[in-house]
């Protein structure tokens, strides 16, 4: 879209040249021909290092902008951006896309439904009623057991195995909200990629990026009735167990061990080789490596302990 285009939808004026953008995108990633937006102050330093052609700002962080970088001034910056994003959002099936291909060796059911622009490699074995979204690639010897729902543009890698009713890129949990309480809905132009050696229990939600993507890195564990939120990273080896949830762009190191029903909030690091005992409540980062915690508010499992032993004796 020119941003001439993108000015005259979200009602506001610009002064610089006019040029096509390609993208939507985050202060970090965006590049020249891509448009970024900041909806907080506190992101004003990325502002000013980022290479995004244009970006939606208010009043307040107008001044912010590089003299190369063309700002977009609206009231809202986060509500724009939703508004914005349905445009740059891809159809979600592509009838001009080639016909799918499959690889030697692999066993597609004729109950599976395979759009086009799908690739699926050698010795795989897919059940039926999946379906596997345009432009989405399967590695090789992969299983992909019934009723599983793949999006489009989504990445499973090679040796994976998916369970039934799992589902892969559904859309994030993300919408802004007017001063009159409305909801619009942002969509989620990223993807979700699986590495290598991944296995996903059954009826377990894995939500696509808002933009660039949500990653399961190799050899990751993954349990029944698991959601893991958008632009979210799990570690190599990490280990999730049944009714887990992880709140988008949390970021996991690997050999990270969730027990059932454990959760946390959103933008966190999680220091690797971190263990959360069931039904851990994880509010801040954990930046240190190899400890054990447990309960809600989060503490380390041998003080939990200690604490439990006391309101014992308490209520004897």
């Amino acid at each position: 879209m020119d941003l001439k285009e993108i000015a005259k939808i979200l009602k506001c004026d610009f002064s610089g040249e006019n040029f096509e953008v390609t993208k939507m995108n985050t202060l970090r990633d965006a590049k020249k021909s891509e448009i970024s937006f900041v909806a907080n102050s506190k992101y004003i330093k990325e502002i000013q290092d980022s290479n995004a052609g244009a970006i939606i700002v208010d009043r307040s962080t107008k001044e912010f902008v590089p003299k190369d970088t063309i700002a977009l001034v609206v009231d809202n910056p986060y509500w724009e951006m939703a508004t914005l994003s349905k445009y740059f959002a891809p159809p979600i099936e592509d009838e001009t896309l080639a016909e799918p291909k499959i690889g030697k060796g692999s066993v597609v059911s004729p109950k599976a439904e395979i759009a086009k622009g799908a690739v699926i490699g050698e010795n795989c074995t897919i059940m039926a009623h999946v379906y596997i979204g345009a432009n989405s690639v399967i590695g090789n010897n992969t299983i992909i057991y019934p009723s599983v729902s793949i999006y489009r543009d989504c990445r499973v890698g090679s040796n994976c195995i998916i369970h039934a009713n799992t589902t892969i890129g559904s859309d994030g949990f993300g919408f802004a909200t007017n001063k009159m309480g409305e909801h619009r809905k942002i969509y989620q132009n990223g993807n979700v990629v699986i590495e290598d050696d991944v296995e996903i229990g059954s009826s377990t939600t894995i939500d696509r990026a808002v933009f660039g993507t949500t990653l399961i890195k190799y050899g990751v564990r993954i349990d029944n009735l698991v959601q893991i939120g958008h632009n979210c990273v799990i570690g190599e080896h990490s280990v999730l167990v049944a009714q887990a949830g992880i709140s988008g762009s949390t970021t996991m190191g690997r050999n990270v061990v969730m027990g059932g029903q454990s959760a946390t909030a959103g933008h966190l690091n999680i220091a690797p080789f971190t263990t959360m005992a069931a039904r851990s409540g994880v509010t801040k980062s954990i930046n240190q490596s190899g400890l054990t915690f447990a309960g809600f508010p989060l503490m380390e499992h041998k003080l939990w302990l200690k604490l439990q032993a006391k309101i014992a004796r308490l209520i004897k």
